[in-house]
């Protein structure tokens, strides 16, 4: 609804391909993929395995589409970040205490949305797209592809949901996180490059893990903590040792 005016202002701003593309990995991708997981495992482990893994599939695309190429630095972050997850993955797969039955299967989704959003950082940067056109462009579409699968078929408790609850998720959802943290990326892509910004996100566990602990009653072992260590140093590291990338001239700039 606030990115539909943007995007009727320049409709043809991003050829309609990339848009499929951008709203497939970016949008409906990413999304279903990251909040399925949480129906199974906790948000600790999406802190780690999300923003996490986006750094390793964001390098492994950019090496296939970008001719990325880490130096020494980078690598010892990588392996820092590989590290934290190693512990996670060890610790969900180890059968704690608190895990649930199928909490595997959420790790594998939050994986697979790392993967997603790994391939939209590079896309964004391949096709150098401007963000406020890139933002408005992802919601339209995905809101055009999911909004009548998600009326027409799937269940909805919408109708009972507390009114603040709606208020809260569409002001923190829509707005802050799909609007400003996806135009603050988007620009970050273009101006330092996807690796360098995606090694950055691997700060958000530490933050994920400790809120986690007040909001939703979920306690933090010696094994995530240590995990949530080695991928913050990997991030701090793997921002200082990057290469600097030459802002990306943004198409229709």
């Amino acid at each position: 609804l606030i990115l539909l005016p943007v995007f009727l202002r320049r409709p043809f701003a991003i050829p309609w391909a990339q848009l499929l593309a951008l709203s497939a990995f970016g949008g409906i991708g990413y999304a279903l993929l990251v909040y399925c997981g949480f129906m199974f495992a906790p948000a600790a482990h999406a802190g780690i395995l999300v923003n996490g893994g986006i750094p390793f599939s964001t390098a492994l695309v950019a090496w296939a589409l970008l001719g990325f190429r880490p130096n020494r630095g980078v690598m010892a972050a990588f392996a820092l970040t590989a590290l934290g997850i190693a512990l996670m993955a060890w610790h969900s797969l180890g059968g704690a205490a608190a895990a649930g039955p199928r909490q595997w299967l959420g790790d594998i989704l939050f994986l697979g949305g790392a993967l997603c959003w790994g391939v939209f950082g590079v896309l964004l940067r391949k096709w150098r797209l401007r963000p406020l056109d890139a933002m408005a462009g992802l919601a339209t579409v995905s809101a055009v592809l999911y909004l009548p699968v998600y009326f027409l078929l799937l269940p909805s408790t919408i109708a009972t949901a507390p009114s603040g609850q709606i208020v809260l998720q569409a002001v923190y959802q829509g707005i802050v996180v799909a609007i400003c943290g996806g135009m603050l990326f988007t620009f970050a892509t273009q101006t330092i490059g996807p690796v360098k910004a995606a090694l950055v996100l691997a700060l958000v566990p530490g933050i994920t893990a400790v809120a986690a602990v007040p909001l939703l009653g979920e306690a933090v072992d010696a094994i995530t903590v240590l995990g949530l260590v080695c991928a913050t140093l990997g991030a701090v590291l793997g921002a200082i040792a990057s290469a600097p990338h030459p802002p990306a001239p943004l198409a229709g700039r």
